[in-house]
């Protein structure tokens, strides 16, 4: 039985809230036209045990895709892992051992059934294949795209023209990640904006090998808590979904005002005009702050209960709110020059902002205090041999040594 036409516009119009680009959507409308369920392929890498809140803008699109009916699965790049996604890369990423593959495998499959419906998900894993194409298929998979095609990818483009090196094994990650496509016959592939070259490599082995090709559906890259960088493992910016309700209440309240729009959008399961609600209010006059524990609260009652959230919510008041001193703070040495340094450039050596200008613009707002006094002149230079306990916001913390 065929599905009818504005029921699939309404699915459709569904699925591109939140992304960024559909290719091919006359494609994806025409799948969806035969009624048949669509083979549903995101692709994860273990590349470190937790998955983040940057993950999530993906799961939650295939939890969307779940809730239409549609068969999702859920990759696992235990082989692929082994190379290294060179994606947005300047240098060549260290692969991993097998042994580390194989643990932070397990974890993801335990993390993931937070989002999606396990009795709608496929869990596969991509050296089920892979290893059974051995030495010799790889070089006939590899034979199937050239050096010219893969240096405009912009990554691989940038390195080649600056002289950084590449190493062979870094061009046969788009090709791996795109016989994953074929292995699993998807009719639809998700990924970030910087996965759109290997989503596209995917598409043109299916034509080479007879398959009807996969419609490419972008997510956006989320911000990590610096606003700058993506959320990421490797840059500490991170909000981990394993992370406990007060730590996790006390990261988001940590991002800026502006910041915590963008995660509205690509986090909260509010409708369009929910968030444009609060967005108004704001714009009114209510205290950004409220918005912003409304966007804690929803997140983790989502990993953890409704109960959790409120106690997180409570907990953070007790303790940010009211100035109390973390007793975990970091402690930061620093290495500065006789003439000292700029508290805004101090603030960015110490990770406490994203930027100098950041750090200008949190001590204009009074947000900045040293010893507890606010800091008032963003001249300040702090002198070299200093010992000071810094606060950024209510969250951020650190005893400083200069």
């Amino acid at each position: 039985m065929g599905i009818n036409k504005t029921d699939i516009q309404d699915q459709i119009s569904e699925l591109k809230r939140g992304a960024e680009e559909i290719l091919v959507e006359e494609e994806l409308f025409e799948k969806l036209k035969t009624g048949r369920p669509m083979r549903v392929k995101t692709g994860f890498d273990p590349t470190a045990p937790d998955l983040h809140l940057g993950h999530t803008v993906l799961i939650n699109k295939m939890r969307q895709f779940q809730e239409f009916g549609h068969t999702v699965i859920f990759l696992i790049g235990d082989f692929t892992g082994l190379i290294g996604d060179p994606s947005g890369k300047n240098a060549t990423r260290p692969p991993l051992t097998r042994e580390q593959i194989e643990e932070n495998a397990h974890t993801y499959k335990e993390q993931v059934f937070k989002i999606l419906d396990p009795e709608k998900t496929e869990i596969r894993y991509n050296s089920q294949w892979m290893n059974e194409l051995g030495a010799a298929g790889m070089i006939t998979l590899a034979a199937r795209h050239t050096v010219a095609r893969m240096l405009e990818r912009d990554d691989f483009k940038k390195r080649f023209n600056s002289n950084q090196p590449i190493a062979i094994h870094e061009f046969l990650y788009p090709l791996a990640q795109g016989y994953d496509s074929v292995a699993l016959k998807s009719d639809v592939e998700l990924g970030g904006t910087d996965q759109k070259f290997n989503l596209l490599v995917g598409r043109e082995l299916q034509k080479q090998y007879g398959q009807s090709p996969q419609v490419i559906l972008t997510v956006p890259l989320l911000e990590g808590l610096d606003g700058v960088k993506k959320m990421s493992k490797s840059t500490g910016n991170y909000i981990a979904l394993e992370d406990s309700p007060n730590d996790m209440f006390g990261k988001i309240m940590s991002i800026s005002d502006e910041l915590m729009w963008r995660y509205y959008e690509l986090l909260s399961f509010k409708t369009g005009n929910e968030i444009c609600a609060i967005k108004k209010g704001v714009d009114d006059g209510s205290n950004p702050r409220d918005a912003k524990f409304g966007l804690a609260e929803e997140i983790i009652a989502r990993f953890y209960n409704a109960s959790a959230a409120t106690d997180a919510r409570k907990n953070f008041i007790g303790q940010f709110a009211r100035g109390v001193v973390p007793e975990d703070m970091p402690e930061i040495d620093l290495v500065v020059d006789l003439a000292g340094i700029r508290i805004a450039n101090l603030l960015k050596e110490a990770s406490l902002v994203g930027s100098t200008s950041e750090g200008m613009r949190m001590i204009k707002q009074g947000a900045v205090k040293i010893g507890g006094e606010k800091v008032a002149d963003p001249a300040l230079v702090i002198e070299s041999g200093a010992e000071m306990v810094i606060q950024v916001g209510k969250r951020k913390w650190a005893k400083v040594n200069t």
